[in-house]
Formats: structure tokens, C-alpha cells, sequence
């Protein structure tokens, strides 16, 4: 099975992964990128001979016709697929009617793991870390009163932690002077800076795979606390931006990324904001060179007019199906819309189908 996507990935994960087996007969397969699949086609046949000493009856035909099964499957490959393959094989049947099934799929993303195993269940793990997202961007908003630590994670916002300093605001105690005043809140904001810093590297200092930090804030508070904060160098080093905003909570932390859609232009979050802004401004004004609902965008699918489909990933897995294999035939770009985030719930509550058109229908 060719992979083009990871929503193709993420469906062919849950088709398998409730499937149980009562002893130890579902076969896992992993051949890499690169590797030879003769060599693990004479495994596999050796695996063969070995599993007649399993000593259930039923259990080691279960073993044997699964492996069996994968063996004559990998005779149709001439060679190892671009991202190597997977195959999964086994009894799905009831108890007392073995059904024996297999399942390949060539990843989206290179395999870098060989692996042959019998297990009561599947294994999954290489292939559901291909659905992990590729990047990840700290963010921070802070003032001098408080701060919300986040990260942006595929097109997922998740807040880490809150903080809040104590700083006292502009009116003073009574009898204190202006200056005195001020050494004690200069004093109380450096600590808070402190912090945040300390914060910060506690939520970011061990993630693999962070690519930068983005930091939000009045003037000149975030350009103080990148002079005063004491940031590790390890995490100084990787700020992409600083931005300019006035909320501190969870809100602020999506103003930062719509602050900074520049620097995260190849982040799906972005890439999906822009395509439904796009989508909805064209049905606003050309409403002719776009299309939703089912009826409409399968009549322009079957007219070779779309140009981009777009597909709400809360449709029906057949729907997905049958509109995707007709924009497959007419070269239309395929698009799947999250839900997690206000244009992807808009445009699921108009039908989450739709579509922007080469021509006018």
C-alpha cells in the first residue's frame, strides 16, 4: 500500500491496532529504507521451520500460515520500497475460525528499524512516531506581572505553566520615596525574570525536538528580560523573535503565533489558517471559483475543475476515500483540515467539504 500521507498513516494504525491475538501469532515485519529484502525473505522462510516446534496445535498453524503469508507477499517486490515496508500478518478471526490476514504499508517517512516478532498484538511504535509532529516552537508571553509558557506542537497550542511575580503596580506604599520605590520593584521584576528563565528551561532544556522559541510582551519588558532573565545560553541561542503583544495567558500565546507567521510559515498551523482564509475569502467574493458541500465539490471533482480539495479530518473515512481517489485522477491538491482551530471549526460546521476551483463551473 502506497503512503502519501499521515492522515493515510494515522487510519491505517487504528484499522490495526485493536486486533488481539490469543497466543503469541501476530507476525510484525519491519524491513528499512535501504535493506535488502532477500535477506529478510530467507529469515522469514527459516522462521518457517522453527515454528513447528510451537507446541499449540493451533498457535503454530496460526504462526505458520501468517509467516508464510508474508513471505509470499514479499516475493511481489523487486526490491525494498523507497521507505522500506511494513507487514503485519495474523489470525483475526473468532476463537475456533482462524481468519488469517495481512497488512503492508510503505511509510510516509523512511523506516530505520528491521524488526521480526510474534506477539499476542502488533507493533506499532515505529510507525506511530511518524504521526509525531516534526517540529516543535517554545512560546512565552510575559509583563512584569505575569508570564504563560507554552509550546506549539504541530497545530496544537499547549500551555505549560503560569507564573505571576508579585510586582507591585504604580501607585505606591505611602511614605516611600520614588526612588526607593523603584529599586524595590526594578529588584521584584529582575527575580520574576529569574523565574521565567528558570521556567523555561525546566519546560524546554530536554526537548529533541525544539526549533525555536518565540517570546511576546510589552516593550520593553521581554527586551529586559533578554538582557536580565539569566536564560540559559542553550535556549538564548535558539529565540527566533521577539513580538510585541499585551496578553500574558493562554490568548496571548495565539496572538504570538499569529504574530509570528513569517518565521512559522512552514508550520501546518499557519499553512491551514491561510488555506481556509483563502478558501473563505473566494467563496465570499468569487464565489464561482470555489465550491462546498458534498453535491457541489463531487460535481467539480468530476469536471477536473478543482484545484485544491479541501476534507475536514471528522468526515466519514469512506467520504475522505471516495472525494480523495477522484482528485488523485484529476491532479487536484488534497488538503485535510484539523478542528483545532476556529477556521477548521468553521469550516466543519458548513460541512467540512469543500474546494477552490482551476475555472468556473
Amino acid at each position: 500500500m502506497d503512503m502519501t500521507s499521515k492522515e493515510e498513516l494515522e487510519e491505517f494504525i487504528e484499522k490495526i491496532k485493536s486486533i488481539k491475538g490469543r497466543h503469541t501469532g501476530l507476525v510484525t515485519v519491519y524491513i528499512p529504507a535501504g535493506f535488502d529484502k532477500n535477506t529478510v525473505t530467507k529469515q522469514i522462510d527459516a522462521e518457517i521451520g522453527t515454528a513447528a516446534n510451537i507446541k499449540s496445535k493451533s498457535n503454530r498453524k496460526n504462526v505458520t500460515d501468517a509467516l508464510e503469508m508474508i513471505s509470499r507477499e514479499l516475493k511481489f517486490y523487486k526490491q525494498t520500497p523507497k521507505n522500506g515496508i511494513a507487514l503485519f500478518a495474523g489470525n483475526v478471526g473468532d476463537e475456533g475460525q482462524p481468519k488469517i490476514e495481512i497488512f503492508t504499508i510503505e511509510p510516509p517517512q523512511p523506516l530505520n528499524i528491521r524488526m521480526y516478532r510474534c506477539d499476542q498484538q502488533f507493533v506499532l511504535e515505529p510507525l506511530e512516531k511518524m504521526l509525531e509532529a516534526g517540529e516543535i516552537y517554545g512560546l512565552v508571553v510575559m509583563d512584569r506581572k505575569e508570564a504563560t509558557i507554552g509550546l506549539l506542537e504541530g497545530m496544537q497550542i499547549k500551555v505549560l505553566r503560569k507564573l505571576t511575580s508579585g510586582v507591585p503596580g504604580k501607585i505606591r506604599a505611602g511614605g516611600q520615596s520614588s526612588a526607593r520605590f523603584a529599586r524595590i520593584t526594578e529588584g521584584l521584576a529582575k527575580e520574576f525574570f529569574r523565574r521565567i528563565a528558570a521556567a523555561m528551561k525546566d519546560c524546554f532544556f530536554e526537548l529533541p525536538k525544539l526549533k525555536g522559541i518565540f517570546i511576546g510582551g510589552p516593550v520593553p519588558t521581554k527586551e529586559d528580560f533578554m538582557k536580565e532573565g539569566e536564560l540559559v545560553t542553550k535556549l538564548k541561542d535558539i529565540v527566533i523573535a521577539l513580538k510585541d503583544l499585551g496578553n500574558t495567558d493562554e490568548s496571548g500565546l495565539e496572538d504570538l503565533v499569529e504574530l509570528s507567521q513569517d518565521e512559522l510559515a512552514n508550520q501546518e498551523i499557519i499553512h491551514e489558517k491561510k488555506l481556509l482564509e483563502k478558501f473563505f475569502e473566494t467563496l465570499g467574493k468569487h464565489p464561482e471559483k470555489a465550491a462546498y458541500g458534498l453535491a457541489k465539490t463531487k460535481k467539480a471533482l468530476e469536471y477536473g475543475a478543482v484545484q485544491t480539495l479541501l476534507l475536514s479530518k471528522k468526515l466519514e473515512k469512506n467520504k475522505i476515500q471516495e472525494l480523495g481517489k477522484i482528485a488523485e485522477s484529476t491532479s487536484s491538491q488534497i488538503e485535510i483540515i484539523s478542528t483545532e482551530t476556529e477556521e477548521g471549526e468553521q469550516f466543519l460546521n458548513i460541512g467540512g467539504i469543500g474546494a477552490i476551483l482551476r475555472f468556473a463551473i
